[in-house]
């Protein structure tokens, strides 16, 4: 485990600190954490009975030993030392990486350095990694990113975010084994490649975009693309990005799916009136909040096992869709101009809020 802040381990022990701090602090704002918490899986309902943070959840998996962890912070260091009772516990991410010998890796540092420990994981022989979002500032550092795990055979699992739930990876079979007809469109609310629920269903590159309505870069820090537009893909695929979407609608000539909330299923059947598209029942899982790192790292012991090809969140999807993200507002700035991909310039990226 590297990186002992909110997602790594702090969300299941208390609550985020509101003072500000910057990402290079060796001393940041620790809460009042429950260093003995327990969760109770059998008592109650709902995300308050899961572990958020990787660091838990790698400790609460059959599958996984959680054997060491690497903080520059010396107070969250020794918290995650005395919770899991283990020595191997590092203030240099560079020393855990090189002394340890590791199957799996969870990387929830701040963005920036993210891809050089990526690059170093794998180079040390980590065999799956999972890094928390943003996956990275700049496409330089995506391509090296999934470069380097692509050549060496390493999964990538890029985000707790929901696709990592089976719930995904079921709608994406009921849509490839033709429930919906031919797909003729993709609407979601935002490209959002922190956060983004529609790459999973797009199979060929996307080609170019058109985008509209951006801003400037807002006082929490963050640059990402606020406007409106379009993504075309090389095989025709269209996904709309419009403002009051929804988390995800994909169209067909035959049916239609749709996230709000819960996944929705409709279809064509015949009536006594003619054929009318009319909801069906769910057929598939439904999507249970609170589990994206359960399933994330679920999604890496699979991927190790030959089970799965990539995880459903892969670092390719991902660094994908932030492609998409910055061409949108390379085209919103330049008035709503077409913008082919790849892009050229591999130095463009994004800024975040300050405490990504």
């Amino acid at each position: 485990m590297i990186g002992l802040g909110w997602m790594g381990l702090l969300s299941d022990l208390g609550c985020r600190p509101p003072d500000r701090y910057e990402v290079d602090d060796t001393d940041r704002p620790t809460p009042d954490l429950d260093v003995h918490r327990r969760f109770h899986f059998h008592e109650g309902q709902g995300e308050v009975d899961v572990p958020h943070s990787w660091a838990e959840v790698m400790h609460q998996s059959p599958d996984v030993d959680l054997v060491a962890g690497a903080e520059r912070d010396p107070k969250r260091l020794a918290v995650f030392g005395e919770r899991y009772g283990l020595d191997a516990v590092y203030d240099r991410a560079e020393d855990l990486l090189k002394n340890e010998r590791l199957d799996i890796v969870a990387i929830a540092t701040n963005t920036k350095g993210r891809a050089d420990l990526t690059c170093l994981a794998v180079e040390c022989g980590v065999k799956a990694i999972a890094v928390e979002k943003p996956i990275a500032h700049r496409l330089e550092e995506t391509d090296r990113m999934v470069r380097s795990c692509t050549d060496a055979g390493v999964s990538l699992c890029a985000g707790a975010i929901p696709v990592n739930h089976p719930s995904y990876g079921a709608t994406k079979e009921l849509i490839q084994r033709g429930e919906l007809g031919e797909v003729l469109s993709i609407e979601v609310e935002a490209p959002a490649a922190q956060k983004q629920h529609w790459s999973l269903f797009i199979d060929s590159a996307p080609a170019w975009v058109i985008g509209s309505g951006d801003d400037e870069r807002r006082e929490s820090g963050s640059d990402e693309f606020v406007g409106q537009g379009m993504m075309v893909t090389t095989d025709g695929g269209t996904v709309f990005f419009r403002k009051g979407a929804g988390l995800l609608r994909v169209t067909g000539t035959t049916g239609e799916i749709t996230l709000d909330g819960g996944w929705r299923l409709w279809q064509d059947v015949e009536t006594l009136s003619g054929k009318q598209r009319v909801e069906v029942k769910w057929p598939g899982p439904r999507l249970a909040p609170g589990y994206n790192a359960v399933y994330g790292l679920a999604d890496l012991v699979d991927c190790l096992e030959g089970r799965l090809d990539e995880p459903k969140n892969s670092g390719r999807r991902v660094a994908g869709a932030l492609e998409v993200e910055i061409a949108l507002k390379q085209s919103s700035t330049e008035g709503g101009v077409r913008v082919d991909l790849p892009l050229s310039d591999r130095s463009l990226g994004l800024h975040y809020d300050w405490f990504r």
